[in-house]
């Protein structure tokens, strides 16, 4: 059987919403470089980001994406006001008041939010490159980083942030924060800002990097950041295959690519002699 390499991204989750929502983790992370296939079809699953949190509204769970055996967890929703952040793929970051959810062996957890003196700042979201940040007593944490590991894999199919020519995936969401406070900065790879109080919708997470969505700001009024949808990317030795199908095909030198962005079918059609047959 020959092997492919698979890079399975969930979807992030969403920003929790007013006062003062934590940020959303990013999606959970699955990469194996040499993945045995039957020439045959498989089904492949795109998780949603979560949904961004509306009044006093812990933000949605992202979704699981899924390719064959591989599962890569959705991100944990932000915490709302006094609430705790929730566990994912990545963490929610914690509202002020509340701690970060847990992640998972896919990535890392959120931040904590803080309620000192007359600055209320929530957790930032998890990323799959590091924790989200805590808030302190100016400013809300930031989401944590993404990874860039997969940078040419990613810039072969045109997917990913791009940020000074590097490719970078599932960073979590910033925390909204209080008036005369500063909200925290989505982590690099599609990981959105955090609101205030002018800012009555904060940033999505990036569709198809898994980012985390921003917490939102002070006010009743505000909504936090949906997260950004999940990413599936296969590749393989062109000459290894015959014709496969699924997904968009891109073929960069002696290697193939199918990226979903979207649900499909991925299907392995043999090529090239009799080197390989499936074996059941």
């Amino acid at each position: 059987m020959p092997n492919i390499k698979v890079l399975v991204v969930a979807g992030g989750g969403g920003g929790a919403g007013p006062n003062v929502g934590g940020g959303g983790g990013a999606g959970g992370l699955q990469y194996n470089a040499a993945f045995a296939v039957l020439f045959q079809a498989y089904s492949v699953t795109i998780g949603a980001g979560g949904t961004g949190g509306g009044v006093a509204g812990a933000g949605g769970a992202g979704g699981d994406s899924v390719f064959s055996t591989i599962t890569a967890l959705g991100g944990g929703g932000g915490g709302s006001q006094n609430a705790n952040g929730l566990q994912g793929g990545c963490g929610g970051g914690g509202g002020n008041n509340g701690t970060g959810g847990a992640g998972s062996a896919q990535g890392y957890g959120g931040g904590n939010g803080a309620a000192p003196g007359n600055v209320y700042a929530s957790g930032g979201g998890g990323g799959v490159g590091g924790g989200g940040n805590s808030g302190s007593t100016t400013k809300s944490g930031d989401g944590g980083l993404g990874v860039s590991t997969y940078s040419a894999m990613l810039a072969a199919t045109n997917a990913g942030q791009d940020i000074g020519g590097t490719r970078w995936i599932c960073g979590g969401g910033g925390g909204g924060v209080f008036a005369g406070g500063t909200m925290g900065s989505g982590g690099n790879g599609g990981g959105g800002n955090g609101g205030n109080y002018n800012i009555s919708q904060a940033v999505a997470g990036t569709a198809n990097t898994g980012g985390g969505g921003g917490g939102a700001g002070e006010t009743t009024w505000s909504y936090g950041g949906a997260g950004g949808s999940g990413l599936v990317i296969i590749s393989y030795i062109t000459s290894d295959f015959g014709n496969c199908t699924g997904g968009t095909k891109t073929v960069v030198g002696s290697e193939t690519f199918h990226k979903f962005t979207t649900d499909g079918t991925m299907t392995f059609v043999p090529g090239g002699g009799p080197k390989f047959v499936n074996f059941i």
